[in-house]
């Protein structure tokens, strides 16, 4: 009897699945993905995997900031899909720093009450979240600065000269002419205070607009002020928003000092502001602020 000594030939090996917890693992998982086009992500078994295994590898970020591990693995998802994450040299990087930065995001949204995406503008995430008044153990109106108010004068006493609130277009003049004459050009101190005041006039807040005046390192550059002048300046005009220096002059800040009513005299008679708005002047002062030999 004649046997069939032909040897079987066994099937083609099946081609091994990418390794995607290394880096060149991954990239090469998003960039086949990529190529077989959208349904890819929905079909794929590995990339259910790779999705699982997401999830579990940001748990404890996600729940650092209240957030659930698919939340996490849901922004992973979407960096996955960028250009950026396949052609980074390590894409594992990319994908947990734009995690990170969107769970922060996440979490100050939800505390602040709004989107995701105002709560990544610095202007919306330098604000506290909002609070009830009964949330803490003193009223509100005890410590606020913006429901205290104080009267100038006894009713049996007149009025003092020199108190009536001036308008907004004076006390802007009246600032400028405060830093011109205490060494500052004229054009830089101009331009400055007037950016300074439209973003006053823009954000409605003077913490507000300090924050996003400090960073705004554009405008700093167009107006070539240094850093150090830069920061004195917002100080002196806007003042120290904390509540412990709100009934103080340095909380008040020069431009709401004039508009309550002092004048550029009485400005100039403040010794400790005039040495600070000097010192600070542009080409008068060092990288640190001090005053050149």
């Amino acid at each position: 009897m004649t046997t069939n000594t032909t040897p079987n030939h066994p099937s083609e090996p099946s081609e091994p699945a990418e390794d995607f917890t290394t880096s060149e693992g991954l990239r090469a998982l998003l960039t086949r993905l990529h190529k077989a086009g959208p349904g890819a992500w929905e079909h794929d078994p590995v990339a259910a995997k790779l999705m699982g295994y997401a999830a579990e590898k940001y748990t404890p970020l996600a729940r650092k900031h209240g957030l659930d591990p698919w939340e996490a693995a849901s922004a992973a998802f979407d960096v996955m899909r960028t250009r950026a994450a396949r052609k980074a040299d390590d894409p594992w990087a990319v994908i947990t720093h734009a995690v990170r930065i969107t769970c922060i995001a996440e979490e100050r949204g939800q505390g602040l009450l709004c989107s995701v995406h105002q709560a990544r503008r610095p202007h919306i995430s330098c604000f506290h979240d909002p609070e009830r008044l009964s949330d803490r153990e003193n009223t509100l109106s005890d410590y606020h600065p913006a429901f205290h108010v104080t009267d100038r004068h006894h009713d049996d006493e007149p009025d003092p000269p020199e108190t009536v609130p001036t308008s907004v277009g004076e006390a802007v003049e009246d600032a400028i002419l405060l830093f011109t004459l205490l060494g500052w050009p004229e054009g830089t101190a101009r331009a400055a205070i007037e950016h300074v005041c439209e973003s006053l006039a823009r954000t409605g807040s003077r913490a507000a607009a300090y924050e996003a005046l400090r960073r705004d390192r554009h405008a700093r550059a167009l107006l070539d002020v240094p850093a150090a002048s830069w920061t004195i300046l917002l100080r002196v005009l806007l003042g120290n928003t904390s509540p412990a220096y709100a009934a103080s002059n340095t909380g008040r800040g020069v431009l709401l000092r004039l508009l309550i009513g002092e004048d550029l005299p009485s400005l100039l008679d403040d010794d400790a502001l005039v040495v600070t708005i000097s010192v600070a002047a542009p080409g008068g002062c060092d990288g640190a602020g001090h005053r050149g030999a």
